[in-house]
């Protein structure tokens, strides 16, 4: 099997996703192996909604548009043109997936396969419905995929390099571990807002997207903002606004009652307008339901502090502030070449 062919099966994946891309799933003739994956493929994204309930209809139609905008061959053919695949050593390299939105190891997943590599999956018990079945589709449009893919709830065997991603203190764990196997090993990571009062009032409506979307359970979230002194906070929660019907869904109003009595407990100053609480504090991840915020004095100040920090960001979102800043709006829809961690997986796996 070559580039091309894996190319064309995960072209032919973004076609099948394309169908679950609004909540009224539509059907389509020209979808390829349809008779027996649509019906199927509804059926599991049931499964997951009532296994897990942060994975809401609506996000996990969000997570299929996103994949099937990625998958396209033009989008895979421009991200991988600049890489070498002629001498490629094929390995069977494991991943240990995360499960705090939906499909977020699928990058990974992705990035294995498309290398020309074998992949063995450990699944987060979160995330459990979704991948096996897509993986049973990419065998049925590329038969050569069978015997390519195994995914497992049992301990890791038999496999050559890793890609894991987990917090930081099961990252020491995978560090010691997989010690004498090439690897990727992820840490928490949280995503942050550089804000100097100029925003408009779309961009600030578009970072609403970058803090609720998925909860905000996402390392691409914005759980921090970083703000001049005497930032003004209404045109902020002005445009948080349209997002307050979230408060009617119980896992999060659960999160925020509890996160706001423990603060009016604590006797911690905080703002809040119903469904969303802001509060001073030097960390980078904030509880669900609260963003922190932190005060700069000058730019080039804020420079050297977001520098000396950036192995605890994942996304910095900005207008103007650097060359590898995100647009407001925009953190939840990264190319395929926007790696976690800035490490480029494909690189990685071309030389193992």
């Amino acid at each position: 099997m070559n580039l091309d062919q894996r190319i064309n099966a995960f072209a032919k994946l973004g076609d099948f996703l394309s169908q679950f891309t609004s909540e009224n799933f539509q059907k389509k003739d020209n979808v390829e192996h349809n008779e027996l994956f649509f019906e199927g493929f509804k059926h599991q994204i049931k499964l997951a909604q009532e296994h897990n309930g942060w994975f809401t209809k609506k996000n996990l139609v969000f997570t299929f548009n996103s994949w099937s905008n990625a998958l396209t061959t033009k989008n895979l053919s421009t991200w991988l043109e600049t890489y070498d695949f002629n001498k490629v050593n094929t390995q069977k390299v494991a991943i240990i997936m995360a499960g705090n939105i939906p499909l977020v190891g699928f990058h990974d997943f992705l990035s294995v396969l498309i290398s020309g590599h074998e992949v063995l999956v450990k699944q987060s018990s979160n995330d459990k419905h979704l991948l096996p079945f897509i993986a049973k589709y990419l065998e049925h449009v590329e038969p050569a995929f069978k015997g390519k893919i195994t995914l497992t709830d049992q301990k890791l065997e038999n496999f050559d390099a890793v890609i894991a991603t987990g917090s930081d203190n099961t990252a020491r764990y995978f560090e010691y571990y997989f010690k004498n196997k090439p690897s990727i090993i992820r840490k928490n990571r949280n995503s942050v807002a550089i804000l100097t009062g100029n925003e408009t009032e779309e961009e600030l409506m578009a970072l609403s997207e970058d803090i609720f979307r998925y909860y905000g359970l996402g390392c691409r979230n914005v759980s921090k903002l970083f703000v001049p002194k005497d930032y003004d906070f209404q045109p902020f929660f002005k445009a948080m606004y349209p997002w307050n019907a979230i408060i009617n869904e119980s896992k999060y109003a659960n999160n925020y009652d509890y996160n706001k009595a423990v603060y009016l407990m604590s006797e911690f100053d905080m703002l809040e307008n119903g469904f969303l609480m802001i509060k001073e504090d030097t960390s980078f991840a904030s509880p669900i339901a609260t963003v922190f915020y932190e005060y700069y004095d000058s730019t080039e100040a804020l420079k050297t502090y977001i520098d000396t920090n950036l192995n605890n960001i994942q996304c910095i979102v900005s207008n103007g502030f650097n060359e590898n800043e995100i647009v407001f709006g925009k953190t939840q829809q990264p190319e395929l070449s926007d790696y976690a961690d800035g490490e480029d997986t494909i690189a990685f796996l071309l030389k193992i």
